[in-house]
């Protein structure tokens, strides 16, 4: 199979996890770039950045038409990451491979783990897209819970790190954290994490001047431009099939993908 046509296939499956799930297809990227494209994870993970970068915009553009993006609550959150999200995009050049290969599994294994655990944030509110979606009471007074601004700054602060080291956006780690810290509906963080999201991979980037000169454009374009495509789909299929059933088949995805990894780093 070609390299453009592994591009496409790859990027589609991220595209459908991001549109479908709203946080966390951003993980399958990375290991697609590494094992399937032949990319270092150094450059794995720059790439990655871009990826999520351009998809999430493209996302967020969405959210933010419908309403669902609470820009001041975002922008205080993604300010607690920028500092760290630029520090961590100075060590991943630093980093071992084999060191940075084993974290990233332990992150994707930790992200399946949310979406398998009961009683999961997800589990409050339907899946972006779907149609009882709409049917959820907008803007009520218990979204505004008081917020606590050490826990919110650590919150934001840890996620900025996760995004610079790993490459990976963190949806699946910044939709909790709005639900739980800012008190957010699950509608509203998921729009509002695509803008924490973007922030934190462009404060990386910025970074990453001297790993980005090795990268495969060939590769990344057709990648990022199938993952946006894909997004959109993947939220027309969140209106077809239960969200509960399509984040369990992710999470077995993602179990799989954090064993071989975790396995081909320490072989």
């Amino acid at each position: 199979m070609s390299v453009l046509i592994l591009a496409l296939v790859a990027g589609a499956v991220v595209g459908l996890a991001l549109g479908g799930l709203g946080g966390g297809g951003s993980v399958l990227a990375v290991p697609a770039l590494i094992y399937l494209l032949g990319f270092t994870p150094v450059a794995a993970t720059t790439a990655s950045l871009i990826i999520v970068t351009l998809t999430s915009i493209s996302s967020l553009a969405a959210h933010a038409r419908d309403g669902n993006v609470r820009w001041r609550s975002g922008l205080l959150f993604a300010a607690a990451g920028i500092g760290p999200a630029m520090l961590g995009g100075l060590a991943a050049g630093h980093i071992p491979a084999t060191a940075l290969t084993i974290a990233f599994s332990v992150i994707a294994a930790l992200a399946a783990w949310r979406m398998l655990r009961p009683g999961r944030p997800a589990q409050d509110g339907p899946v972006q897209g779907s149609p009882a979606e709409g049917d959820a009471v907008r803007d009520s007074p218990a979204e505004y819970r008081p917020v606590r601004p050490p826990r919110a700054a650590g919150s934001g602060a840890g996620l900025g790190a996760v995004t610079g080291v790993l490459g990976v956006g963190g949806g699946f780690l910044a939709v909790p954290a709005l639900v739980g810290v800012l008190g957010l509906r699950m509608k509203t963080a998921v729009g509002t994490s695509l803008l924490v999201i973007v922030i934190n991979s462009l404060a990386a980037l910025a970074t990453r001047t001297g790993t980005a000169d090795g990268l495969d454009w060939a590769v990344i374009a057709p990648f990022t431009a199938a993952a946006i495509l894909g997004a959109w789909d993947g939220k027309r299929l969140a209106a077809k099939i239960s969200g509960n059933r399509l984040q369990h088949v992710f999470a077995y995805v993602l179990l799989a993908v954090a064993a071989f990894m975790l396995l081909d780093s320490l072989i």
